[in-house]
């Protein structure tokens, strides 16, 4: 969808209250310690070929204590992601915003935040979230009107809407000019999926509002690639995921973790 041009310049958010959400979707909270059982001290009398205690014999034990069951441990490596594509997570990054196609070609895709405390730390994760990336599927080289998501380890720098931000500290442009008319590929009117956008810093300038339509690859690369709110289709190139996870994601989204967006079907990004 095209992205609405304004010179309403960045603000940054006025909401500074951080908030640091730690969703732990994969780990669990540890297996439960069985507790273990002693027997009363017992005093029998052998019989006659039978084997056993002699009188003033020692105490039974019960039964054995089943052993504790181990939580799976967080990831030391972001499941998914190649060689070649973990390459190009910058060394300083501790937030990575995962999306994971079905297919080249599938406009359905998968999203998962993972953040980590320091560059020798696991990765911990949310619960995957449902998400839309564009009609057409994901290309390597994306091309205005190609109608496919551009495949690619991008910074997320700015984001804007025309609603009021959760609690937050990203830089965040509210303004008006987040709006959008008309409907999707499959009829869906697309009203309030600017509602929320964050941009990714495909073809243009990070730091800038999303709003910005400087393009430095050209306008024919294409550009305005954003995460907003989901429509209940397909896009033009954009990644989208309901409103109460835009809003979720944009208040645990913190630049102090130079986060990106790692974007692109499963046997691009496993390369």
């Amino acid at each position: 969808m095209s992205v609405p041009r304004s010179s309403v310049p960045l603000r940054l958010p006025y909401v500074v209250c951080a908030v640091f959400v730690l969703l732990l979707a994969a780990c669990g909270t540890g297996g439960i310690i069985g507790s273990r059982e002693s027997g009363a001290p017992t005093r029998t009398t052998g019989s006659p070929g039978v084997p056993g205690p002699s009188a003033g014999g020692a105490s039974a034990a019960g039964p054995a204590a089943a052993p504790p069951r181990a939580s799976p441990a967080p990831p030391r490596e972001i499941p998914g992601l190649g060689p070649r594509t973990r390459a190009a997570i910058p060394a300083g990054t501790r937030q990575v915003f995962v999306v994971t196609g079905e297919s080249p070609d599938s406009n359905r895709s998968t999203a998962v935040l993972y953040t980590r405390d320091g560059p020798a730390a696991d990765w911990r994760a949310t619960a995957p979230w449902a998400a839309h990336n564009a009609l057409n599927g994901w290309t390597a080289e994306h091309w205005e009107g190609d109608l496919r998501s551009p495949v690619g380890v991008y910074t997320l720098t700015a984001a804007g809407g025309r609603l009021d931000p959760p609690a937050m500290v990203f830089p965040y442009d509210l303004s008006p000019d987040f709006k959008v008319e008309g409907e999707g590929f499959h009829g869906e009117p697309l009203e309030g999926s600017f509602d929320y956008v964050i941009a990714i810093d495909y073809n243009r300038l990070p730091g800038t509002s999303p709003l910005d339509h400087t393009r430095p690859l050209g306008t024919e690369r294409g550009g305005g690639i954003w995460i907003h709110v989901d429509h209940g289709g397909p896009t033009q190139g954009c990644v989208s995921i309901s409103e109460g996870r835009m809003r979720e994601l944009l208040s645990l989204l913190d630049p102090a973790k130079d986060p990106v967006v790692v974007m692109g079907d499963a046997a691009s990004l496993g390369g």
